[in-house]
């Protein structure tokens, strides 16, 4: 399976499977293909997100979502989400294989649009099941290499926006028993302790500037003064600088928190090596596992844009913070796989998750929620991303123990 993902969807430097496009597409083919294949029930939601459910005993018992994204950022790795579907379909496959009917039904989800590189919000497959999917969002989301609308990609791939206009819920929150989701770490923790599987304490919910924008004046870089300047590159680097320095404070105090400004540049029409830059776009991502203490940071940042833009005669147009609140960990499954980890002897540790992911949507939605981490070498989000099979196989296992066991 992951051969045949990577082989479909390498780009010629690493996977892309754009939110809405052809890769997640192929994606969502190639896993529901290999779900028939293994006797699963298909079936699709307005939204895209496709789902292979194993038949429990009691049908009409809430079911087990097994789930992670098919999308990718462009030019990232084969492993990041698609690890978590390929994930339920093994442990389904193992079930079936020993003859093991799990006590309800399991529906392994594949999620469209994960990943915010593409429009600029997260969890736009998970909350759209959910009904939780911001208003507006269909039509104002566009996505950043075609200018298209969210709705307007989602009809291009046979998806019904107007289900979704309209109210539908495909997965009532209080209808379902747990959402499980396996990933890959994203981070070092894992490889750098030589530990195969993570049992994940919790994710970071963010704040974010998808679109943000600082103007001055375009001048001569020798025939202006410093105390005459406004410059939009020296206003922005202010910010992120105080930023950093805000880090280093909140780090001493034992408070959660991580910022990037991915995005950082001037306009190619108007920029030049001997001009002082009059525009500087740019994004900012912060996150934490408290939402208080990131909706404190909101109100810093607009106290920071405010005092700097005044000092150097500049306009900050950030434009609205979008938010994904932190996810929760439930605490019963939690100790399960704990108590899971030790039965089978694998190897664990507890992390949390500096990452965003579907789960936190499910949790934040008030469904029992778990995600379980595989090490993972060389970060993620790029080709080089390199998950063993044999950790993979751990909490592959480790699903597999828990379905049997704990539903």
């Amino acid at each position: 399976l992951f051969d045949a993902l990577k082989n479909k969807t390498h780009d010629g430097i690493g996977i892309t499977r754009a939110s809405y496009g052809p890769g997640e597409q192929i994606a969502r083919d190639i896993l529901a293909d290999f779900g028939q294949n293994l006797g699963l029930e298909i079936d699709d939601d307005p939204a895209g997100n496709v789902y292979m459910t194993l038949p429990g005993k009691v049908r009409s018992a809430a079911p087990v979502v097994i789930g992670s994204h098919l999308d990718s950022v462009a030019q990232g790795g084969n492993f990041d989400g698609a690890a978590g579907i390929v994930s339920g379909l093994v442990a389904c496959a193992g079930l079936i294989k020993a003859g093991v009917t799990p006590a309800r039904d399991v529906r392994i989800m594949g999620i469209r649009a994960e990943e915010s590189a593409w429009f600029g919000v997260s969890y736009i497959g998970s909350r759209s099941a959910l009904g939780t999917l911001p208003r507006g969002t269909l039509d104002e989301a566009k996505r950043v290499d075609t200018g298209q609308s969210l709705a307007d990609h989602m009809a291009d791939w046979g998806c019904d926006p107007s289900a979704l206009r309209a109210g539908a819920i495909y997965l009532p929150p209080n209808s379902l028993h747990a959402y499980i989701e396996v990933h890959i770490e994203q981070g070092p923790i894992l490889e750098e302790a030589q530990i195969p599987v993570g049992i994940v304490t919790g994710i970071r919910g963010n704040r974010r500037l998808p679109r943000a924008r600082c103007t001055g004046e375009y001048s001569h870089c020798g025939g202006v003064p410093r105390s005459h300047r406004h410059d939009a590159v020296i206003g922005v680097a202010e910010l992120v600088n105080a930023l950093d320095e805000l880090w280093i404070e909140y780090e001493a105090n034992g408070q959660d928190f991580a910022f990037t400004v991915g995005k950082f540049f001037t306009d190619s029409e108007w920029h030049a090596m001997t001009k002082i830059a009059g525009e500087v776009n740019f994004s900012l991502d912060m996150r934490s596992l408290d939402g208080e203490f990131l909706e404190v940071t909101v109100k810093k940042v607009l106290e920071l844009t405010d005092e700097i833009a005044r000092r150097r005669g500049l306009k900050f147009d950030l434009g609205e913070f979008t938010q994904a609140a932190p996810g929760r960990m439930d605490p019963e499954i939690m100790a399960e796989m704990s108590e899971g980890v030790s039965t089978l002897g694998i190897p664990s540790m507890k992390l949390a998750s500096g990452a965003s992911h579907d789960a936190a949507a499910f949790a934040a939605a008030g469904v029992p929620t778990q995600m379980l981490f595989i090490r993972n070498a060389n970060g993620s989000h790029n080709p080089a991303e390199a998950m063993e099979i044999d950790n993979f196989m751990q909490a592959t296992r480790l699903l597999a123990w828990w379905l049997e066991n704990k539903t």
